[in-house]
């Protein structure tokens, strides 16, 4: 009976061992997963997921995202005096970031990098402004004395505006009420013009100020606040994308402010060069204006064709002379507008043109002139953070050109 028992259990034992796999056997073998393996696997995931759009259906969640925008929008308004010199902080903290890099590979501490761009940004602000001040404090002592004659040269569309005001008239008349009694005019006296630029000199003075101010601990600290952001975020995938966005809106908006101003600085010199040409007085001055008008896309040239136009009919008395200036200018900011500087950022930037003319609109409404210059960098901003967290890739896309 034990020698049967013996028998058995060796009779099982055998059955195990062949039941089970050997250190050999193909089904024991069992794939390791690799940290790269699984980063591709989480990539061709999030390449996967991505394809398709995703666009929120559920009325709620579009209610409550309008009510957001609208309170983000009334925020931004109310804090314009703070927020305004943040922004413009961090514009300049992007264009100037590859240079303290630079200063940082030669060895140079960040402060002393940082105090030198500082200086050299005070420094040709100040030195442009010096330049600047005498030939315009010339023409605005001449407005005066040049609007009758603007308004001499303008008397060929006098008939047109006249026709349209008494059009204008006769529909006041036809829509008020019969025997209505005729409304008493109140006038309300604003400030004067010496308080208007006192106060809008000393709000000038510490908006630029308080930007110079952030602008120094900005470059100061360099990458702080991407490595504590990097730090708060709980997973792998979301400190890869915190990392990859802020690397892109760094790169793309430095070369897209290098880009912008190496071509308004050629505008500017060669809007100055034609006037010198033309006869124009002060052409340095009106190279300058173009340089800045140049960075506020579609509104700043158009206003630009009616400045130098107006100089035209106060520095020359044919009409053909007159509309020259707005004519070479017009044809500057064509060349560089419409082929230059398009080809340049292809690459970077494809937004849509409508939009960017309703961001300028928009900006400028609630931020008055810069809320334009701020406008396009914004909405470039805005269009690289959508198109990489994937419930905002729908409106990145909507946002393309």
């Amino acid at each position: 009976m034990a020698e049967g028992r013996a028998a058995t259990a060796a009779s099982a034992s055998a059955a195990g061992r062949r039941a089970s796999p050997g250190p050999d056997d193909p089904a024991r073998a069992v794939p390791a997963v690799t940290p790269a393996a699984a980063a591709a696997a989480t990539d061709a995931a999030d390449a996967a997921a991505d394809e398709e759009l995703f666009v929120p259906h559920n009325p709620r969640t579009l209610f409550l995202g309008g009510i957001f925008t609208m309170l983000v929008f009334y925020a931004l308004y109310v804090g314009r005096e703070i927020l305004l010199p943040t922004f413009f902080a961090l514009l300049l903290n992007w264009l100037l970031q590859p240079v303290m890099r630079v200063f940082c590979k030669l060895r140079v501490p960040r402060i002393v990098a940082a105090l030198l761009l500082i200086v050299a940004l005070i420094a040709g602000v100040g030195g442009l402004g010096a330049t600047l001040a005498a030939p315009a404090a010339g023409w605005f002592e001449k407005l005066p004395q040049s609007l009758p004659r603007i308004e001499e040269r303008l008397l060929v569309f006098r008939g047109l505006f006249d026709r349209m005001q008494e059009a204008t008239k006769e529909v006041e008349q036809i829509t008020s009420a019969p025997g209505a009694a005729e409304a008493t005019p109140v006038t309300v006296k604003g400030p004067g013009l010496s308080d208007w630029l006192f106060s809008g000199t000393r709000a000038l003075l510490a908006g630029l100020l308080t930007t110079l101010v952030l602008l120094f601990f900005l470059l100061i600290a360099g990458d702080l606040f991407l490595r504590r952001i990097v730090e708060i975020l709980p997973n792998f995938r979301d400190k890869k994308r915190a990392v990859e966005i802020s690397h892109e809106v760094e790169r793309n908006i430095s070369a897209y402010l290098l880009t912008i101003t190496m071509m308004n600085a050629l505008v500017g010199t060669a809007t100055g060069v034609a006037m010198k040409v033309c006869g124009v007085p002060d052409p340095v001055l009106w190279g300058a204006l173009a340089f800045l008008l140049n960075y506020v896309p579609i509104l700043g040239p158009v206003c630009g064709i009616v400045l130098f136009f107006l100089i035209g009919l106060l520095s020359f008395d044919s009409l053909w002379q007159a509309a020259m200036p707005a004519g070479i200018y017009l044809v500057i900011h064509l060349a560089e507008g419409e082929g230059i500087t398009p080809m340049l950022l292809a690459r970077r930037f494809t937004l849509n043109p409508v939009l960017v003319v309703g961001s300028l609109i928009f900006w400028h409404w609630m931020w008055g002139v810069a809320g334009m210059l701020l406008a396009v960098p914004a909405l470039a901003v805005f269009k690289i953070v959508c198109d990489r967290v994937r419930p905002l890739m729908a409106l990145g896309h909507f946002l393309e050109g």
